[in-house]
């Protein structure tokens, strides 16, 4: 592991694609996720010399509330410190830009085996359950 570089709001859609793909089966197509990095709110991404090995994303209305997105470590980057770099760069966004003296609802949703991880960096689980619906767009 060479020296480590972050880069913000830089993150391209051929990036996201390439780590989706380190991590996740069923990569979206290259324009749906283009036109999502064009619409989030932050993107941080870091990059071991040229080769780009996490990633993370923010969604949200940048009032009430904001929805951590694609938190993603190569394999064989994790357990470096990496992903909660990515946590605290995220939440460091959300207290830069949220309305002073305020709380602002901040959630994510994460795999079984990463919940351990996100309770280390101060998220809990709630009551809700998570529903979905993948709509298909003809």
């Amino acid at each position: 592991m060479n020296h480590l570089t972050v880069k913000y709001n830089e993150l391209s859609a051929e990036e996201f694609i390439y780590l989706w793909k380190s991590v996740w089966d069923g990569a979206p197509s290259l324009e749906q996720t283009a036109l999502a990095m064009q619409n989030t709110l932050f993107r941080i991404s870091v990059f071991d010399g040229q080769e780009i090995v996490a990633m993370a994303r923010m969604i949200g209305d940048m009032g009430l509330n904001y929805y951590i997105k694609d938190v993603v470590v190569k394999p064989e980057y994790q357990h470096k410190g990496i992903g909660k770099m990515l946590i605290d760069e995220l939440m460091k966004f959300v207290r830069d830009h949220g309305i002073k003296g305020t709380t602002i609802f901040v959630e994510l949703c994460a795999m079984p085996d990463k919940i351990p991880f996100y309770e280390k960096q101060g998220f809990s689980a709630n009551e809700a359950q998570r529903l979905k619906l993948m709509c298909e767009v003809k």
